[in-house]
C-alpha cells in the first residue's frame, strides 16, 4: 500500500485560508461522518456552498467522501488531519459568546467532547490524570508509554477496553484545546471513549461534537472519583 500523495505546503495554505473550510474541518473533528446538509445546518450556510468546500478539501486529501445510500458523507481523512486542526484550535481563542445557546454549547464542549475518536475536555483530562496516578501511563517528560494491561484499565473503569494490533501508537498525549493540558489519545484513548459510549455513560449530541454525560454516567464517574461537572 502506497502513501497518499500529500499537497504542497503552499496548496495547504490556500485550502485552509478559507474560514468556511476550517469550520467544516472543525465540525468533522468530532469523528462522525456528516453529509453536506448536516454540515450546512451546523455552520449556517446553503448545502451547495458546503459541497463546493468539501470538494476542495477532498482534492487536498484532508477529508474523504463516501456514498452511503443516496447521501454522500464526509469525514476527516485520518488522525493526522485531526491533530493538525486541534493544533490550530490551540493557537486560537474560543468563539465569542453572544447568546444563551452559544454559552451552553461552549460549556458542553469544555465538559466533554470528541476529539476525533477519543475523549477531550474536563472529563478527558480527569481520565488522563487517573491513568498517570494509577501508573497505567508513564509520563517521560511529555512522552507517554502504556505500562498496564488493557484489562486492568477496563476493570478499574468498569468498561471493556480492547486494543488491536495496529501501527497506531498505543497511547499518546493530545494537548487539550480548551484546557491546555493533555488528554489520552491513541488506541487507548479511542478504546476508552468507545467503551463509555457503549456503556451509555456518554451520548453524542446531534448539533456539535460535545458529549452529553448521562445520569448513569454521572453516577458512575462520581463513584470513580472523576470530575463530572
Amino acid at each position: 500500500m502506497t502513501d497518499p500523495v500529500r499537497p504542497s505546503l503552499d496548496e495547504l495554505g490556500r485550502v485552509l485560508a478559507e474560514p468556511m473550510r476550517l469550520r467544516v474541518l472543525r465540525e468533522l473533528l468530532g469523528g462522525t461522518p456528516l453529509p453536506a446538509g448536516a454540515l450546512a445546518a451546523r455552520i449556517g450556510v446553503a448545502p451547495s456552498t458546503v459541497s463546493s468546500h468539501l470538494a476542495r478539501l477532498a482534492a487536498a486529501g484532508l477529508i474523504e467522501i463516501e456514498k452511503v445510500g443516496r447521501t454522500r458523507e464526509a469525514r476527516l481523512a485520518d488522525p493526522s488531519v485531526a491533530d493538525a486542526i486541534e493544533s490550530l484550535l490551540r493557537l486560537s481563542g474560543e468563539d465569542p459568546v453572544s447568546s444563551l445557546s452559544a454559552h451552553d454549547r461552549r460549556t458542553a464542549l469544555r465538559r466533554a467532547r470528541r476529539c476525533y475518536d477519543h475523549l477531550a475536555g474536563d472529563l478527558g483530562i480527569a481520565i488522563a490524570d487517573r491513568a498517570i496516578a494509577e501508573e497505567w501511563i508513564v509520563d517521560h517528560d511529555g512522552s507517554w508509554t502504556f505500562a498496564a494491561e488493557a484489562g486492568t484499565v477496563g476493570s478499574a473503569l468498569g468498561i471493556p477496553v480492547t486494543l488491536t494490533s495496529s501501527s497506531r501508537p498505543l497511547v499518546r498525549p493530545c494537548l487539550d484545546w480548551t484546557e491546555r493540558r493533555p488528554h489520552v489519545a491513541g488506541q487507548l484513548g479511542a478504546a476508552i471513549l468507545a467503551g463509555m459510549l457503549h456503556a451509555g455513560w456518554l451520548r453524542r449530541r446531534r448539533d456539535d461534537r460535545a458529549l452529553t454525560i448521562t445520569p448513569r454516567g454521572r453516577d458512575h464517574f462520581a463513584g470513580l472519583g472523576l470530575a463530572s461537572p
